[in-house]
């Protein structure tokens, strides 16, 4: 029984840890911007979403002998010309996760040094830099930043929630613009995404397969009570006046912990990224350390000179582009995966057009709409 705790506890923890993240600071601004109440139901439908489609490809796992990762999957149940789209689908979010982060780094470094956003490019392109160092030197021996990483965003939250809810302003929540009705999407999907941490649960729970609808369950509804709670908290405190990085607006402490907790989401998809040039597709080192950490730093240069050179824009695009794309592939692999099943689930749930359909109009009208943003025609 002790065993059966340790290893629930262990599994939660990963997908939490995997789910909560440094996408949480932009979830406040845009609920700012379109209306607490509306942000909210986006925590809630995307997280029912995400909840429903993790548990699919949980049983994609289960239906299937040995240990493979998205891509992986994809080439068995779907064929190698889906494969490369599940890639492009992960490499572009984690592209998209760097550069949100660089200006995410580069805007907190610069109001906690000089006061001011002034400096914010330079101080981003320090940040890039630095990360570069730190990966050509491998991050193996800083796995350890990991976990501190998942310890120091929940210890955020929870000293937020603490310190900052008898300074609520409920008139700050209760405003709604339906102008900006679909502002939080993308946002909030970034935030939610979990998929690439299902393998590893899977793999933690080998044993005790039993226990993994449980599992992500129970990590979805943390994730979602946490993020609502947190948007509760900045946006009554700080109302129209929340920055795009919510820490920005909370003082020195949490401007650090909230550039702790981009540092370690930096190094531990960075890291994924590298290792999934070299092992995946075969490149040396140079070429995979070049690909992971010099071309995503010349796009945060590059984007610099345009309207997309923004935290929560950025976190946007890649939510909605790479979580969409995946979450459609995840449908249709469970679809196959029901009928090419290599063994029996510890579960099942359900599976008709409908469902797929549905997904592929909520992620397709939000892409279209992302695309459309892009060129300012939305």
């Amino acid at each position: 029984m002790k065993g059966e705790i340790r290893n629930y506890l262990i599994a939660s923890s990963i997908l939490i840890g995997s789910c909560i993240g440094a996408g949480v600071l932009g979830i406040p601004y845009v609920a700012s911007k379109s209306g607490f109440l509306i942000a909210l139901f986006y925590i809630f439908f995307v997280g029912g979403i995400i909840l429903l489609i993790n548990l699919y490809l949980g049983e994609v796992a289960l239906r299937t002998n040995g240990t493979h990762q998205l891509s992986g999957y994809t080439e068995k149940y779907l064929g190698t010309k889906w494969r490369k789209l599940m890639e492009f689908a992960f490499i572009f979010g984690v592209y998209s996760a760097i550069v949100a982060y660089l200006i995410g780094m580069g805007e907190s470094l610069s109001f906690l040094i000089f006061k001011t956003l002034d400096y914010s490019i330079y101080f981003g392109i320090f940040s890039g830099f630095v990360m570069m160092f730190l990966l050509w030197k491998g991050v193996q021996g800083l796995k350890r930043f990991e976990k501190f990483g998942v310890i120091i965003v929940l210890a955020l939250l929870m000293f937020i929630l603490i310190l900052f809810t008898p300074l609520i302003y409920i008139e700050n929540l209760s405003s709604l613009n339906f102008q900006n009705i679909f502002l939080p999407f993308g946002v909030v999907l970034f935030a939610l995404l979990s998929f690439s941490a299902i393998p590893l649960v899977v793999h933690v729970l080998r044993k005790k397969k039993n226990l993994l609808k449980k599992v992500i369950i129970t990590s979805s509804v943390v994730s979602i009570i946490f993020y609502s709670l947190f948007a509760f908290v900045v946006v009554g405190f700080k109302g129209g006046g929340t920055p795009e990085i919510a820490t920005l607006a909370l003082g020195a402490i949490f401007i650090f912990l909230g550039l702790f907790t981009m540092f370690t989401s930096y190094l531990s998809i960075g890291n994924a990224l590298e290792e999934n040039f070299k092992f995946d597709d075969l490149m040396k080192k140079k070429k995979s350390w070049f690909l992971a950490s010099v071309i995503p730093v010349a796009i945060y240069i590059l984007i610099s000179f345009t309207n997309l050179f923004s935290f929560t824009k950025v976190l946007s695009i890649g939510g909605i582009i790479s979580g969409g794309l995946t979450a459609i592939l995840i449908l249709f692999m469970a679809k196959s995966a029901k009928k090419k099943s290599d063994r029996k689930p510890e579960y099942s749930i359900p599976l008709n057009w409908i469902v797929i359909i549905f997904a592929i109009l909520v992620f397709g009208i939000g892409v279209v709409r992302e695309v459309l943003s892009i060129f300012g025609k939305a």
